[in-house]
């Protein structure tokens, strides 16, 4: 970027909890453009803190990600990946924007709003989001990551494999056991992927419980793009979805956990809301 001559502020986080503080101080300060260097993580925390701040001119500045972290599913649905973060920037230079729809959650407690959290690309209720942990342990363990999905995938054979889920949408009530559900904006780490970002509606994915063998068929399905084929799994297309009750489901946005235990959740899309930088 220096070398482009572009103008900027650099500002290194601590940690991912100051990723959200940084970019809430620099919502507040109307920096009209903020960009992270790193994963879906470090850009969920960034989305959080620009969402719960009030803007000085009452519009979000713009956010973008030059993609540097493990796990880049919302960098890679535009095109972006690691190896080519000078080619990113080329494009970024010229700030093309297009306006993305945000996902939130709001986490209640007691009939109380404890939490409000965002996303861009999907949350994961159940074994997905175990598997988000599995695979931070394990690529700092083993380091490459196609060894990392390959370590996770081994170690959710001990892992919970079903849960209780109770959910409503669009006047439909779903209670059913399963393995995991996948409500994306986008790719949702290819659980869904007819998903669009600017279309105003969440595209869920559940997913029953599979046999040994059908655990590894799926696994083959999902790194190859096929997931939708797999046996036993039901998808919808909605703009709300509610859960009277989560009974302890481990829940993840965009490839980072929710560690507050909500007693009930709704989820739903803010169409538009954010300008996106896209090469």
């Amino acid at each position: 970027m220096e070398q482009k001559g572009i103008l900027f502020d650099f500002v290194q986080s601590e940690g991912p909890g100051s990723v959200e503080r940084l970019a809430s101080m620099m919502t507040r300060s109307g920096y009209r453009t903020i960009l992270v260097v790193g994963g879906d993580a470090a850009l969920n925390h960034a989305l959080c803190g620009i969402m719960n701040t009030p803007c000085p001119d009452g519009k979000h500045p713009a956010l973008g990600v030059i993609p540097n972290g493990f796990g880049n599913d919302f960098a890679k649905y535009w095109g972006m990946t690691p190896d080519n973060y000078k080619q990113t920037i080329d494009g970024l230079i010229y700030h093309h924007t297009r306006k993305i729809d945000v996902g939130r959650l709001r986490l209640y407690s007691h009939n109380q709003l404890e939490n409000t959290t965002f996303f861009l690309n999907c949350a994961n209720l159940g074994v997905a989001a175990s598997i988000t942990n599995l695979r931070r342990r394990t690529s700092k363990l083993f380091g490459l990551k196609t060894l990392s999905y390959f370590a996770s995938a081994i170690s959710l054979i001990f892992k919970q494999m079903n849960f209780k889920y109770h959910f409503k949408l669009s006047g439909e009530d779903v209670k059913q056991s399963a393995m995991t559900l996948c409500i994306g904006s986008a790719h949702g780490y290819g659980q869904t992927p007819s998903a669009v970002p600017y279309n105003g509606q969440l595209d869920l994915t559940l997913v029953s419980k599979p046999l040994p063998m059908q655990l590894f068929q799926g696994l083959w399905l999902l790194f190859t793009g096929r997931f939708l084929t797999m046996q036993g799994v039901k998808v919808w297309r909605t703009s709300h979805i509610h859960f009277p009750a989560l009974l302890h489901i481990p829940l993840s946005v965009d490839g980072r956990m929710i560690h507050e235990t909500p007693q009930s959740l709704d989820i739903d899309i803010l169409p538009e809301e954010i300008e996106f930088l896209i090469p």
